[in-house]
């Protein structure tokens, strides 16, 4: 049961998101091309921030905050973070502008990466992924468009009967709770590696206080006979 699409128009063409998109896919090919060593030096790993604020780390670590967002362990997980940007990037865009909402993408990734490391400071397994940014884009989502309806692929049955519409308020919340259900669940086994649900649930709740108060933008007007904001 996954998304692939919404019934949400946007006002502007979506740059940073589509730019996002880009950026990422062309890493991981290069992440493909180059040693194995590449993915680990720029990955998160808790540990290393720990010794630092211990005094014995590098600083380096504080790079890896960022450059993790960008990298990716699978072709699966990085088409299911894209599909997800893709799909409710282009609103939160839509209401931020360009620059306002990479700097809100930022943050929530930041947010991300501290909640996770909050509840395994000792691991030595390295976080990747724009998962936990991504998963701010979607808190504000909810918040900003409770009753959009989001098209869902239901396996199988949307083989037959097509995608069913679900209000984003729904299909959020529950995604959420599942983020939550299955974090709660992991405590404690960290250093087993696995999905870093609690970066997930970090980025939303960032997502959803971050956009109650960062600056928004007018939508343009709207001339006599225009049948699209696009």
């Amino acid at each position: 049961m996954f998304p692939v699409g919404d019934e949400n128009p946007t006002w502007y063409t979506p740059l940073v998101t589509r730019t996002l998109v880009v950026v990422n896919l062309i890493i991981f090919v290069f992440q493909i091309l180059a040693d194995p060593a590449f993915t680990l030096r720029w990955s998160f790993v808790p540990l290393e921030l720990t010794a630092l604020l211990e005094g014995r780390g590098h600083p380096g670590v504080v790079v890896t905050v960022f450059t993790a967002m960008f990298l990716h362990g699978s072709l699966a997980h990085l088409v299911g973070n894209l599909l997800f940007l893709w799909i409710f990037g282009d609103n939160i865009e839509d209401q931020l502008g360009h620059v306002g909402y990479l700097i809100f993408y930022l943050l929530c990734g930041i947010a991300a990466t501290i909640t996770q490391y909050v509840t395994g400071p000792l691991s030595a397994i390295p976080n990747l992924g724009a998962s936990g940014a991504i998963s701010g884009v979607l808190g504000a989502y909810m918040l900003l468009y409770p009753g959009a309806r989001v098209q869902v692929f239901i396996w199988p049955l949307s083989l037959f009967f097509g995608t069913v519409g679900v209000p984003a308020l729904i299909w959020l919340g529950v995604w959420f709770l599942m983020q939550l259900f299955l974090g709660v669940q992991d405590l404690g086994r960290m250093a087993e590696g696995g999905v870093a649900f609690w970066a997930h649930v970090g980025g939303f709740v960032a997502g959803l206080a971050l956009i109650l108060v960062m600056p928004r933008r007018r939508p343009p007007i709207r001339h006599p006979g225009e049948t699209t904001w696009r």
